[in-house]
């Protein structure tokens, strides 16, 4: 089987509607799937088989008054199940590190947990460097879950 990895634009939304059983955390909501690719510092990257998404890297590039380039944010990184284990994940995100060079991105970052031993390999393994501080992610609930 062949598996494309390719960047989605404006108007590919169709294509998210066969995406495999865990590659997204949660399920599709069409109107945010529109939202996302007309957005044009939103990326997200794909591998595609047999016309079904089984992988994804989404990112958002953004600028900042004291930067003077644009930061790539990794948001989340998803694969299949059943397409763990095969070097997807990376294949993906080196791809994603690439579109963010295309861009003019300075740097890449993304926040993981220490004991997220899958992720640590796969961002250490396309050149990722730690950072010895021992980060810690505050959340804010905005609104209420409905």
């Amino acid at each position: 089987m062949t598996i494309e990895i390719r960047i989605l634009r404006d108007g590919d939304d169709a294509v998210l509607q066969n995406v495999a059983t865990g590659v997204f955390d949660d399920p599709i909501d069409e109107s945010r799937v529109v939202q996302f690719l007309r957005d044009p510092r939103h990326h997200l990257v794909v591998a595609i088989e047999d016309g079904g998404v089984v992988g994804m890297v989404s990112a958002v590039d953004y600028v900042h008054p004291d930067k003077t380039c644009p930061e790539l944010w990794i948001n989340e990184v998803g694969v299949a199940g059943s397409h763990r284990g095969y070097g997807m994940a990376k294949n993906l995100l080196s791809f994603m590190l690439e579109v963010g060079r295309e861009i003019g991105c300075a740097e890449a970052w993304v926040l993981t947990e220490r004991s997220n031993n899958a992720g640590m390999r796969l961002y250490s393994s396309v050149g990722g460097r730690q950072s010895p501080e021992e980060s810690v992610l505050f959340t804010f609930r905005l609104v209420e879950p409905q």
